[in-house]
């Protein structure tokens, strides 16, 4: 059963019980028969409602009897002896006088419940029905307060524009409609995906509830956000995560408002929301620590970004592929943690199929003097391929080939430079400088030799 027929059998346990007499005003009169006169809603020329009276046959005292001992057998949960009861009224008016229009609908009523409460939702309906067809011989409360009931057993069954129809006939005749009764119609009309009228009713549920001084419940909010999320009203949504952040604190409203405003390009607003969740220990997925990471090194405040990752790493939520240990180094080199960073990035680039980052990470070898670790990881990029900039690679190559004094290896790997216009007269200064820089300690050789 979805959560919304769950809902509607909630609110149907508490309302469909049979009532001998339901919602009229009884009378007794001196001959011991009761007499039902209820009010019936109907609109004058200006379209107000205005109340009209309705006369019904008088109930009898033997038959209200009947009705009440069948009652209590239904409120003891002894259905069979309450049905009994009411097969034997029946059976008993074939032969002596029959039941009035209103004595049966009394009748039918009770059957109804008592097929409501073994879940026989179809045999409760057929008896509902057979309730609205003494019209109008029945109290205008009694067929009104059936008419909504019929409703909500529509939606239970997932028939939803039979239970939009009736509800809607419900309300003409009704002088002030509840709020369910606006709840119900939204969720029957967005499981038809008329999105327009499901937006309608559940809105005017909220400011009804709101009006009263009274906080809607939090399905209400989530089918209106759900409504203004999917047309990309980003706007409205917010306003309504807000308001459920505040009532209904759960990690999925925080996450949600936090993308939302992602996608209204407010960065600023989408770290603080999310950073406010991650504070309250609510994160617990990869991809949102990942983002906030990545939100922190957008502000320019990589220290948090890379304390973010290595504690998901750690609790070992962050996934540990390829992409997120080079996030990882990165933040912690922007946070000058070199000695950090260089583990990330060995993991990154070890994970990778290509050698992109092992280019990377060369040059950070270079740039803190780890010249041999240096041209192991370029060597390494170099030969796996992919590298972007293979012509930066090589330069980085040559300059920590040169720092080591192979100066033939780098001569190599400048004139592989040069080869590509972007690095060519680079790679020339660097040729020019190693000749000259040779010929400097060979002088200086022959002067100590």
């Amino acid at each position: 059963m979805t959560g919304v027929t769950s809902g509607i059998k909630r609110l149907l346990s508490a309302t469909c019980m049979a009532t001998v007499v339901l919602g009229a005003s009884v009378v007794l009169d001196r001959a011991g028969v009761i007499t039902a006169v209820s009010d019936v809603a109907a609109q004058d020329s200006s379209g107000k409602k205005k109340q009209e009276t309705r006369k019904t046959p008088a109930l009898r005292n033997n038959i209200y009897e009947k009705l009440a001992e069948a009652q209590t057998f239904a409120e003891n949960k002894d259905y069979v002896s309450a049905e009994a009861v009411l097969n034997e009224m029946l059976d008993a008016t074939s032969k002596k006088r029959k039941l009035n229009a209103y004595e049966l609908a009394n009748v039918y009523n009770t059957y109804a419940f008592l097929r409501y409460a073994v879940e026989d939702y179809k045999g409760a309906l057929n008896y509902y029905r057979k309730v609205i067809d003494q019209r109008p011989q029945i109290p205008i409360a009694l067929e009104v307060g059936t008419l909504f009931t019929i409703a909500q057993l529509y939606f239970l069954q997932e028939d939803w524009q039979k239970g939009i129809d009736t509800l809607n006939q419900w309300m003409a005749v009704t002088e002030i409609p509840n709020t369910n009764a606006y709840v119900l119609l939204a969720n029957g009309y967005f499981q038809l995906k008329d999105y327009d009228k499901s937006l309608e009713n559940i809105q005017i549920a909220i400011d009804r509830e709101e009006a009263a001084g009274k906080l809607p419940k939090e399905q209400w909010y989530n089918l209106a956000r759900f409504i203004h999320f999917d047309r990309d009203n980003f706007a409205e949504a917010l306003d309504i995560l807000e308001i459920l952040i505040m009532y209904y604190p759960k990690k999925q409203y925080w996450v949600q408002a936090s993308h939302l405003y992602g996608e209204q390009k407010d960065e600023g607003r989408q770290l603080a929301i999310l950073e406010a969740t991650y504070e309250q220990n609510l994160l617990d997925k990869s991809q949102d620590l990942v983002l906030l990471s990545q939100l922190y090194l957008n502000a320019e405040v990589p220290y948090p970004a890379a304390k973010t990752l290595e504690k998901g790493f750690k609790d070992e939520i962050v996934e540990d592929d390829s992409k997120n240990y080079e996030l990882a180094g990165v933040a912690w080199r922007q946070a000058q943690e070199v000695t950090k960073s260089l583990p990330m990035l060995e993991l990154a680039a070890e994970k990778s199929e290509k050698g992109e980052l092992y280019a990377r990470l060369g040059s950070v070898y270079l740039d803190v003097d780890k010249n041999k670790a240096a041209v192991d990881a370029l060597n390494k990029g170099l030969k796996r391929g992919g590298v972007k900039r293979a012509d930066q690679a090589r330069l980085a190559l040559g300059m920590a080939y040169f720092n080591l004094g192979e100066f033939n290896a780098a001569r190599k790997a400048f004139r592989e430079a040069a080869k590509d216009k972007r690095a060519k007269s680079f790679a020339q200064q660097w040729l020019k400088y190693i000749n000259s820089e040779e010929k400097r300690l060979n002088e200086i050789a022959k002067e100590l030799g």
